[in-house]
């Protein structure tokens, strides 16, 4: 093994692992700024100590153990050990916690971890960034562009959001009653956003990353358990497991991605599906009469005729475009429009999309975002326009992180006459 195997693997399995570190970090530290630390110290550890050793045979199981043995050396040098010991004690023994008092509590140490992170003491910008971080493992570069953000602006939220977590003493706990409600819709958008970070990863080397889409859609299922009534709950349960159906379709065998068009649908996960539909269906449901459906039941009713349509050309664009109209209404934003542009374009034509797309071509948060030029490209190739349509494919390889996306769209630059939807 080389001295670089080791450290990918590092890199390769602290990516996967980190939010169960910091997880179960926390719960003996009580701060989750402390665990983040400690979780990089175990990094470090393993930087110097796997080359040397070699990779352990359970790596994740080693870096948490070494996490939590720092942790516990911490607490034990606090001058109040003897409190802190008989608050944590059991974590310390790692004996399961004692049965939750509340009728709807959970024990579940990456629910408690979002529920910390998206607390309301801190604004809701900083919410979703010290999610993304803690649970979904992003990089602040990564995460300024899921946010569309200056990096430096989302460094700052994210250390003081740690710092004013510290301060205020907040318990490491899934709150109940008024408070979790309080709570719902920042966790809501912090597992939607990891989900699609291991739906299509912003950076390196590979499209997906399941581990994510994993931990978002159980702890998606575990909320839509626990709060049974709300309608979008079930209605970000139910996008999830819609996506989540597509995913071994997403990838070819040399994990090179294979767009919507090109996806083998006997492939898509009907199981999933089911799951996902008989989930939307709750969500109409629970919504109460005469109010609209929430923004991630919308997106799921989009997935949901993506899901029935048999062959791509049966995809009901009309209903699709729809929908987005109603989305663009009720949670307005540029990646939104961008989205409404291509159902559009699908549903009247690539003319009707392009002038959508052209009007977004100033918009400030959409100006390195890979993703517009990407868009554009392929209408401009529809067009029949492929001098233009190369010239905007290069642009957005330019622009991306992810090397397999890269990829796909300097083979579109070269063949942009080629249908790449």
């Amino acid at each position: 093994m080389t001295a670089a195997s080791p450290a990918a693997a590092v890199e390769a399995v602290f990516r996967i692992e980190s939010a169960r570190i910091i997880a179960g970090v926390t719960r003996i530290v009580r701060d989750v700024g402390i665990a983040e630390e400690l979780a990089q110290d175990a990094l470090v550890a393993a930087l110097e100590q796997w080359p040397e050793s070699g990779v352990p045979d359970r790596p994740g199981a080693w870096l948490m153990a070494t996490a939590r043995n720092r942790a516990i050396d911490l607490v034990r040098r606090k001058e109040t050990y003897a409190r802190k010991l008989a608050e944590v004690g059991r974590s310390l023994a790692d004996v399961p916690p004692p049965e939750p008092a509340e009728p709807d509590a959970i024990d579940d140490d990456l629910l408690r971890l979002i529920f910390t992170a998206c607390h309301p003491v801190l604004s809701t910008e900083a919410r979703i960034a010290l999610t993304l971080r803690l649970l979904g493992g992003l990089t602040t570069e990564e995460i300024a562009r899921a946010f569309l953000a200056p990096e430096p602006t989302v460094a700052q939220r994210i250390v003081r959001a740690k710092r004013t977590l510290g301060r205020a003493g907040i318990l490491f706990e899934v709150p109940s009653g008024p408070e979790r409600a309080a709570r719902l819709g920042s966790v809501l958008e912090g597992i939607y956003l990891i989900f699609n970070e291991g739906y299509a990863a912003t950076a390196g080397d590979d499209w997906l990353r399941p581990a994510l889409c994993e931990d978002a859609l159980r702890l998606a299922r575990v909320l839509a358990g626990l709060m049974e009534r709300e309608p979008e709950v079930h209605g970000l349960a139910a996008l999830l497991e819609l996506q989540a159906s597509r995913t071994v379709a997403r990838t070819g065998p040399d994990g090179a991605p294979v767009l919507l068009a090109d996806q083998d649908r006997a492939r898509w996960d009907r199981l999933l599906i089911r799951r996902g539909v008989a989930a939307l269906e709750r969500a109409v449901a629970a919504t109460e009469e005469g109010a609209g459906l929430g923004p991630y039941t919308v997106q799921a009713a989009i997935a949901a005729c993506h899901a029935r349509a048999v062959t791509y050309q049966d995809t009901d664009w009309a209903v699709i475009a729809a929908l987005y109209d109603r989305l663009a209404a009720i949670a307005p934003s540029p990646v939104v429009e961008l989205n409404r542009a291509v159902a559009v374009s699908m549903a009247r034509g690539p003319a009707a999309g392009l002038a959508l797309v052209d009007a977004l071509t100033g918009e400030p948060a959409l100006r390195d975002y890979h993703l517009l030029p990407s868009v554009r490209g392929d209408l401009l190739a529809r067009s029949g326009r492929t001098d233009e349509a190369r010239a905007e494919f290069l642009r957005a390889a330019g622009l991306t992180r992810n090397e397999r996306e890269r990829a796909m769209l300097l083979d579109r630059a070269e063949h942009p006459a080629r249908d790449g939807r």
